[in-house]
């Protein structure tokens, strides 16, 4: 296959107060959440002057991966579509066929499997292209890649500097906190040949970054941004639930590493930086967030090398075992079920 154009694809979020209530609503569309608990949300937004940093990180990220092909010799015009908030994905792909394109590389800002994580993508480009009509542009996405160098190592990285603000002298009482976002538990116990996927590559990227960066400490793997009815039970434990855990066994200070994304986005930044961090004040615990990859330089070459996968046959790079796949099976990570809040 000859690919004629590369496109970003992401979650999208609001550069001003008055996106968030819209941007929100994109969200949650067909699940019947009412707004008034869609405000209790927009609250986090406007912590930071309702402006999301997921956009300008796409942007950051888009023309970082310029460069890396024009140093390479990469010759694919570069695109960004978004799921839920302008650039809207469709309104992307209509001007791609405008511009003559016929067969694009998607990379979507997610390293895992997983319904949202993964197969929802695939969902959002046919919902593009149906909606654009004939002469849409094809779009393959990228594999997934968890395990790949330069997602991991990014990551070690995050982590080493992170240790560095922590006291020394409490080395032996600190302990490593990976984290990701949670799913429902039906979700996560998925049959079929990808069942379990966005678990077992989430454990897998934890022992990757822990025995690189600090084999001596403990770690585990939690969950934050929970959503949702209470009723449903979703992946736990929760990251702050967590924390209380640690101190109440001794523990003086944490690095909580967010593997689970590949930006420092809102979700990072309040739940983590604000609801975590305080937490951890509450009860006394160092408290230390290492970095996500952004645009680092791995980061970057590691997107231009998955193109090069798919174009010059490139060999694939990965530290771990488990399996990935260009093209998932047509009956992997089906949809969460929709309950419409009362």
């Amino acid at each position: 296959m000859v690919y004629d154009a590369f496109v970003l694809l992401s979650f999208g979020g609001p550069e001003k107060p008055d996106d968030v209530m819209p941007f929100l609503r994109n969200v949650v569309r067909g699940r019947g959440v009412p707004d008034e608990r869609l405000a209790e949300v927009a609250e986090h937004y406007m912590h930071f002057g309702g402006v999301s940093p997921i956009n300008q990180q796409c942007r950051d990220l888009l023309a970082a991966i310029g460069a890396e092909f024009s140093a390479h010799g990469i010759g694919l015009p570069t695109y960004w579509g978004n799921r839920n908030w302008q650039p809207m994905l469709a309104d992307t792909v209509a001007r791609m066929r405008d511009d003559g394109i016929e067969h694009a590389l998607g990379f979507a800002t997610s390293a895992y499997g997983g319904y949202s994580s993964c197969k929802q993508y695939w969902e959002d480009i046919a919902a593009a292209r149906a909606h654009v009509g004939p002469r849409a542009p094809r779009i393959a996405k990228l594999r997934q890649f968890h395990d790949h160098p330069g997602f991991v190592n990014p990551h070690v990285e995050a982590v080493q500097a992170a240790l560095t603000t922590l006291d020394p002298a409490r080395r032996e009482t600190t302990r490593l906190v990976f984290t990701a976002h949670s799913i429902p538990v039906t979700m996560a116990k998925t049959a079929g040949p990808t069942g379990g996927r966005y678990n077992a590559q989430l454990e897998e990227t934890a022992r990757l970054v822990h025995a690189a960066a600090a084999a001596d400490l403990g770690y585990d793997l939690v969950w934050q941004s929970r959503s949702g009815p209470p009723q449903v039970p979703w992946l736990e434990p929760d990251i702050n639930d967590h924390l209380a855990l640690l101190a109440e066994k001794g523990v003086t200070d944490v690095v909580v590493s967010p593997i689970g994304f590949v930006s420092d986005h809102l979700e990072v930044l309040w739940d983590l930086d604000n609801e975590a961090k305080d937490t951890a004040a509450g009860l006394g615990l160092g408290y230390a967030r290492a970095s996500t990859p952004g645009v680092h330089p791995s980061f970057v070459a590691m997107i231009r090398e998955l193109v090069q996968e798919r174009t010059d046959d490139q060999n694939r790079a990965a530290l771990g075992t488990l399996p990935t796949w260009d093209v998932c099976p047509a009956d992997c990570c089906p949809p969460p079920a929709r309950r419409k809040a009362p």
